[in-house]
């Protein structure tokens, strides 16, 4: 019924608006606008407004927000507060309802929407010269309107957008003023002078780089928009200089500027080295001044830039989220992030326009129930109209790293069932920049959208004021990051590259091999030989569904090769209860940290046991499911019972629990273990179904540097034998294992029978 209302009263003023005297014709009025929104294309929109009901509502639910604000009140407050405070909320929703003003105003030609924004813009500029930066100084950049460079840029790109559609309304001497006073100072201050900002290779300059190339656009500024595109000349600034991850401000060319910052984070297949967390923060300022490059210099041909990797980031970032359209939190990254961020809405709408016009976008538009007010947002608003849409299905996928795509990448393998999903994802890729975490070889599990193996994602509260200022905690740095904090092996309690950025920057694990062509056995293969000098770590990763077995099962092969003996930790980072285990433990009456560093320091050991068996089982139940680890152990490993939250004393980690197999004083060794999903529980009923595992042991035959072989029993008896290369990616003899079938078939590297 709210819909049905808002149309009613959208098709009145659609009628309405062209006898309204205070209107005015925007369409005739000089070039602008051209940057998001055309003359040709609001032509167009406005000839179709009331016969396309997704882009209508959308329409009328910016009239709404907007008119709200026009009630209210402009209100444009000295800067005060950090993210989430009032004046930094304020002035995002002022550049929030600035865009929507202006393109009201090209659509619906109601003049009052010029007015909110010009007034505001004068508002901004009688402020902007009488104070030097925010008051609080707590980032490498500090910002002007915000406590950082970023969330100036963020006003910025949506502003130029605004400005840009009263800008042949506004009289001469009012831009001229603007761009005097407020723009180009604006401008300068993103970039001249904050170099360290504006010149790096990261999400945050990307904004920045975007904000001055959009206002250069809008003011035809040519040397903003070089600047923009091509970076600061070298001239002015120390190519030497690191920011404040340690990492140096340029890519690995020395280049710097937007094309620097599509050419170096991206891989070929649309991977972004930070994680897809900042990857969909990054695709809005990406592909919003791709369209308005596209649209005013049309000879860059931006969308076929590096074989039109941003097209194809749209793709690899929405195969990168769980069956609910969650991110993966790989890296920095908060969970519960989305393909319902607005983001998300203009990348997908813009992909669509400028890309293959791919039908499987539009039903992931469908799903987010709105468009962006341009001709991009009217193209799919028409095709879903015309039931054009085709589902989105997310497969089994590889993605590389690098500016090259080699350097490493993410392997996802998944299982579809109709509404039952699996997904495992293993990372194997770059350090990510200074939003990269320490854990090469790490692999998450998901199960209808539901986390069962968990990567603990970043540690901050986003925008909510009262936790450092809803900015990054410290624990990130001395948890979240460390490798411990990850299901991958730390070897003698040390974090991956020791926890160093920049010799972490400059090595990645190598894929061993990726096969997914077989739904009934999907294997993806990687190693990294620089985490530890010395050692060499191989983990393999496959999903199995038996005709037998309900659901897909995990086996996870773990090989480590080093010079020496060591400590090696395997956490398994669940969620929910423990129902079972098949080794004694004992719980102390005082709680320890497992160390004092690395992020051991900030988890407590619960609980420890000693396998005594060459298998153990470790049961849970989470979500209403029973799952089980098997794992093949010696009988010395010592198994740790452990839970986050040691040494916080304002509680800023979540209190998550993980079970850790310890080997002690070993030199070679190999980590094998099934990760199953079995049975139900039903609380109504009070009934478990399947609860115990579908496997009674597993067990390593023989594992060196050329071969593991590993033997999978199952609870019936039945026996599998699974033969891996470890050496050669082509290797395709078999080795001399005491099997009973001699007759060994390998495909590629690796046997399974």
């Amino acid at each position: 019924m709210l819909k049905i209302a808002k149309l009613f009263i959208l098709s009145i003023l659609f009628i309405s608006c062209s006898n309204n005297k205070d209107s005015v014709d925007v369409t005739d009025s000089g070039n602008h606008p051209n940057l998001i929104l055309t003359s040709q294309a609001v032509s167009e929109i406005k000839s179709q407004l009331g016969a396309i009901p997704i882009f209508d509502e959308t329409l009328a639910l910016a009239k709404e927000e907007v008119d709200a604000a026009i009630e209210k009140g402009i209100d444009v407050p000295m800067p005060k507060d950090m993210a989430g405070g009032y004046t930094h909320t304020q002035h995002k929703l002022n550049y929030a309802n600035m865009q929507k003003a202006g393109v009201l105003f090209q659509l619906l030609e109601d003049e009052k929407y010029a007015i909110f924004v010009r007034d505001m813009l004068l508002e901004y500029a009688k402020i902007f010269p009488t104070f030097d930066t925010h008051p609080e100084p707590r980032s490498y950049a500090t910002g002007k309107f915000f406590w950082q460079c970023l969330n100036d840029s963020n006003w910025l790109v949506y502003t130029s957008q605004a400005y840009d559609c009263i800008y042949d309304w506004l009289p001469k001497d009012q831009t001229e003023y603007l761009n005097k006073n407020l723009f180009r100072p604006y401008a300068d201050f993103l970039s001249v002078k904050n170099p360290k900002y504006f010149n790096r290779v990261h999400n945050h300059s990307t904004w920045g780089n975007v904000a001055v190339g959009m206002i250069g656009l809008v003011m035809d500024d040519e040397e903003l928009i070089n600047r923009s595109l091509y970076g600061l000349d070298k001239g002015d600034v120390d190519l030497n200089e690191k920011d404040n991850d340690g990492g140096f401000i340029y890519d690995k060319e020395g280049k710097a500027g937007f094309l620097a910052n599509v050419d170096s984070p991206f891989s070929p297949d649309g991977f972004y080295t930070e994680g897809p967390y900042y990857q969909r923060y990054a695709m809005y300022p990406f592909l919003i001044f791709a369209e308005a490059l596209e649209n005013k210099k049309p000879d860059l041909k931006i969308f076929e830039y590096k074989d039109g990797v941003l097209i194809k980031a749209v793709d690899a970032l929405l195969n990168l989220t769980d069956a609910d359209g969650e991110f993966f939190p790989l890296n920095d990254g908060q969970k519960g992030m989305s393909y319902y961020t607005s983001s998300l809405v203009s990348a997908v709408d813009i992909a669509y326009y400028y890309g293959s016009q791919d039908a499987r976008l539009l039903s992931v538009a469908k799903n987010q129930g709105t468009v962006q007010l341009d001709a991009t947002g009217l193209k799919v608003a028409q095709d879903l109209n015309a039931n054009k849409e085709q589902p989105f299905v997310k497969e089994s996928m590889m993605l590389s790293d690098g500016s090259k795509g080699d350097e490493g990448g993410i392997g996802i393998l998944r299982y579809n069932n109709q509404e039952e999903t699996l997904a495992l994802v293993y990372k194997y890729a770059a350090q990510g920049l200074s939003h990269g975490h320490y854990d090469k070889l790490s692999f998450s599990l998901y199960e209808n959208g539901d986390e069962v193996l968990q990567d603990y994602g970043l540690s901050r509260f986003v925008n909510v004021e009262q936790k450092n200022g809803g900015g990054y905690l410290k624990e990130n740095k001395t948890y979240a990051k460390h490798t411990i904090a990850h299901n991958t092996v730390v070897q003698n309690g040390v974090s991956h590259y020791k926890y160093d950025f920049e010799t972490g920057s400059k090595n990645h694990p190598e894929q061993f091999i990726f096969d997914a062509s077989d739904k009934s056995f999907q294997i993806v293969s990687a190693k990294e030989k620089n985490a530890y000098p010395g050692s060499e770590m191989h983990r393999t990763l496959i999903m199995i569904k038996d005709d037998a077995i309900e659901k897909p099962f995990i086996v996870d092969i773990f090989n480590l090769q080093a010079n020496a003996k060591n400590q090696y930790d395997l956490p398994f980072h669940y969620f929910g209860q423990i129902i079972a285990t098949s080794f004694e433990y004992s719980v102390p009456k005082s709680l320890s940290t497992l160390g004092d560093k690395y992020g051991y320091n900030h988890i407590w050991k619960e609980g420890n046991g000693t396998a005594n068996a060459e298998s153990i089982q470790f049961t849970w139940l989470d979500n209403r499911r029973f799952y089980t680890l098997t794992s093949a152990t010696d009988k010395k490993d010592e198994i740790i019972l452990a839970r986050v939250g040691a040494n916080d004393p304002k509680f800023n980690l979540r209190k998550d629990p993980s079970v850790i197999i310890r080997k002690n004083n070993t030199q070679n060794t190999t980590f094998a273990s099934i990760i199953e999903s079995h049975g139900t529980y039903n609380p109504v009923k009070e009934v478990a179904a399947n609860a115990y595992s579908n496997f009674s042991k597993i067990e390593v035959i023989s594992s060196d540097e050329d071969y593991t072989a590993i033997k999978i029993v199952f609870k019936n008896g039945r026996e599998k034998n699974l033969i891996l290369a470890n050496k050669d990616s082509n290797q395709t003899t078999a080795h001399n294992f005491k099997l009973e079938d001699k007759n060994v078939n390998w495909k590629g590297v690796y046997y399974y029978k």
